[in-house]
C-alpha cells in the first residue's frame, strides 16, 4: 500500500467532489445540525445495528473516486482505479476502521454509488450513509441526517503559475479574478459570499469541468477543498499552484465532513459513538497522518 502524504514536494492526492454545499432544491439555512444521544450499549451490537442489509454495511459514495480520500486498485472490480474497496486512502481507510468499530469485517462492507448532490437530498437512501467529502450544513441537515464530524477541511485557491493572482494577500485582492468552482459547493459558497469578485464566477457541473476552463486560460483560478487543490496543482494541472487557503465558508465557519443518513435514521446514534471512540483512541489521528499532511506554504485568507 503506497500512502499518500501531502507536502509540497511530495504529492500523489487527486481531485475529489470539493464538498459541493447547496441546491436549489434545498430547504432554507435555518435548521440545525443532526442530535442524536448516547445508545444503549446493546443497541449497538453488531447484530441488532438496524442497518440497510441485514449482516452488512452499505456504504455509498461517488464513482469513480479520488486520492487522497480514496486509492488502489481492485482486480475485477468495475470500479476504476483508485476504488473504495482497497480500503486505501483516507476516507477508505477510516470507512474500514468504522465498519470494524462496528463488527463488521472488510468482506461486510458493500459499497454502491451515488452521486454527490444526492446524497444530501431528501428521500429514502438504499444504503446506511454515504462518504464523500460531505460538508456539514445547517441547510443539508434538515433533509438528511448527519454523523459527528470526522475530519476539518479546509477550502483553497489553484492559479496557474503565469496567471494574474499567484500571489494574494488579502482576500480583498482576489475580487477582480474571474474565479469558478463546482455546483453546489463549497467552494462556490465561498467564491460567491466572501471573495465576491467583481465578476459573476462561472459554475461547473463537475471539477474536471472546472479545471479544463483553468487550463483554457477561461478563468483565473478555481476553488476547491485543499488536498484536491494540492493534488490537482502537482499532478493534473502543471505550472499551477495552490496559492491560497481559507479557514472559513460563510454560514459554515470551518467546514466540518460528515457521514450522511437518511433523515431519522436509528443507525446513526451507533455510529457517532463509532467515530468517537476512533477520535479517542487515536485512530483518525493515525490516518490523517498516514494518508493526509497539513504541509503547505500557501496563505491563510479570510
Amino acid at each position: 500500500m503506497r500512502r499518500f502524504l501531502v507536502a509540497v514536494a511530495v504529492l500523489a492526492l487527486a481531485a475529489a467532489a470539493c464538498a459541493p454545499e447547496d441546491e436549489a432544491q434545498e430547504p432554507a439555512d435555518d435548521g440545525t445540525a443532526t442530535e442524536t444521544t448516547s445508545p444503549a450499549e446493546d443497541e449497538c451490537a453488531t447484530e441488532t445495528l438496524p442497518t440497510f442489509e441485514a449482516g452488512q454495511l452499505t456504504v455509498a459514495t461517488s464513482n469513480p473516486v479520488f486520492p487522497p480520500w480514496f486509492s488502489g486498485k481492485v482486480e475485477g472490480s468495475e470500479w476504476k482505479n483508485p476504488s473504495p474497496e482497497a480500503g486505501e486512502g483516507f476516507e477508505g481507510a477510516f470507512t474500514y476502521a468504522l465498519a470494524e468499530e462496528l463488527g463488521f469485517t472488510a468482506d461486510q462492507v458493500v459499497w454502491v454509488e451515488e452521486t454527490f448532490n444526492k446524497t444530501y437530498a431528501p428521500g429514502a437512501k438504499e444504503y446506511d450513509f454515504s462518504i464523500q467529502e460531505i460538508g456539514i450544513t445547517p441547510r443539508r441537515a434538515e433533509a438528511v441526517d448527519f454523523s459527528v464530524g470526522y475530519y476539518e477541511d479546509k477550502q483553497a485557491l489553484i492559479t496557474l503559475d503565469e496567471g494574474d493572482f499567484t500571489t494574494p494577500s488579502s482576500i480583498e485582492d482576489l475580487q477582480g479574478a474571474k474565479l469558478g468552482a463546482q455546483i453546489g459547493t463549497t467552494g462556490l459558497t465561498f467564491i460567491e459570499e466572501a471573495i465576491q469578485p467583481d465578476e459573476e464566477p462561472q459554475v461547473f457541473d463537475d471539477t474536471s469541468a472546472a479545471k479544463a476552463a483553468l487550463e483554457n486560460g477561461q478563468i483565473d483560478g478555481i476553488v476547491v477543498d485543499l488536498y484536491t487543490a494540492l493534488y490537482i496543482s502537482a499532478v493534473e494541472i502543471p505550472g499551477s499552484s495552490v496559492v491560497a487557503q481559507f479557514e472559513n465558508v460563510p454560514g459554515v465557519g470551518a467546514e466540518e465532513f460528515g457521514l450522511t443518513f437518511e433523515k431519522g435514521n436509528p443507525l446513526v446514534a451507533c455510529v457517532n459513538q463509532a467515530i468517537e471512540t476512533l477520535k479517542s483512541d487515536g485512530t483518525i489521528e493515525a490516518l490523517e497522518q498516514e494518508w493526509l499532511s497539513e504541509s503547505i506554504n500557501a496563505p491563510v485568507l479570510g
